[in-house]
């Protein structure tokens, strides 16, 4: 599928790039769709964000480099990206357990990333139901934070959590509109921010909330039924693994959201959804 050739493509051009720093938007060109887009759906197939697996390649090559030559470490570090011989030195120790001069001997046991391939897989296990609706520009009042994409650092569970501990969440429900909460990934990448809010139609700043514009837009929007937050998490999955790939959509870019009706988030029959900012390719 013409999907499939573009991701191949920007593999192929990031593999050739890996002595230059990283370029998401000319990797994401070369794909044929937007940075937030590329980011996203290589994530949802690898389970790595772009930054990652670039590290882990680069780290590879820079193992191998040792272990065939006499390079010294921060002549690597620098032909890979890396400003330091020290920070360089700490990653390579993070990924293969031992030092770069360590790398060089005889018998060393070091660790390879290869580079990834993406094949078409025909599931069918489970149609994907959706709908597209054109909706208007709207005002989401809330907080925002800067998270980490993974299982480290600071999550969406995390700032759930956090938001609930703190008094944030009592402090959105207590905005006038009748509106399901919301949660919002404003952009993507290894960091990034994540809104949790009520559409608003007259907000006004309240004292440790913020104001998010949702642009008009045109959106693919996908119930989620079952506890959360498995449901949510396999819904995304769906849409990027199955979605994407068997329509001709890609991501406009503009902020996904997921929506929270009320009722009992742990039960079987609980119906969230999930919204995806689309356009024609």
């Amino acid at each position: 599928m013409d999907w499939l050739k573009r991701m191949e493509d920007a593999l192929e051009f990031m593999e050739s790039k890996m002595n230059e720093p990283l370029d998401i938007e000319a990797i994401a060109k070369v794909a044929c769709s937007s940075p937030f887009h590329f980011q996203r759906m290589f994530h949802m197939l690898t389970g790595m964000t772009v930054g990652e697996y670039v590290r882990k390649r680069k780290l590879t090559l820079a193992a191998q480099e040792f272990a065939v030559s006499s390079s010294k470490v921060i002549d690597v570090a620098l032909k890979y990206g890396y400003n330091s011989p020290e920070s360089f030195s700490k990653l390579f120790r993070k990924i293969h357990g031992i030092s770069p001069s360590e790398a060089r001997r005889s018998g060393v046991s070091l660790k390879a990333f290869p580079r990834i391939s993406f094949q078409l897989t025909i599931r069918g296990e489970k149609e994907v139901d959706y709908l597209i609706e054109e909706k208007e520009s709207f005002i989401v009042i809330g907080k925002s934070a800067s998270l980490t994409c993974g299982n480290e650092g600071r999550t969406r569970q995390w700032f759930w959590g956090e938001c609930q501990r703190d008094g944030t969440l009592a402090k959105i429900y207590s905005q006038k509109t009748d509106t399901p909460l919301l949660g919002l990934t404003l952009n993507f990448n290894e960091n990034f921010t994540y809104m949790i809010g009520k559409k608003e139609e007259a907000a006004v700043p309240t004292e440790g909330l913020i104001l998010q514009e949702i642009p008009t837009s045109t959106w693919a929007v996908f119930p989620c039924v079952g506890p959360l937050p498995v449901a949510i998490q396999n819904g995304f999955r769906q849409i990027y693994q199955e979605w994407f790939p068997a329509t001709e959509y890609q991501h406009a870019g503009l902020p996904e959201i997921e929506v929270y009706t009320p009722g009992n988030s742990e039960a079987e029959g609980y119906r969230s959804e999930v919204w995806i900012p689309v356009m024609k390719k």
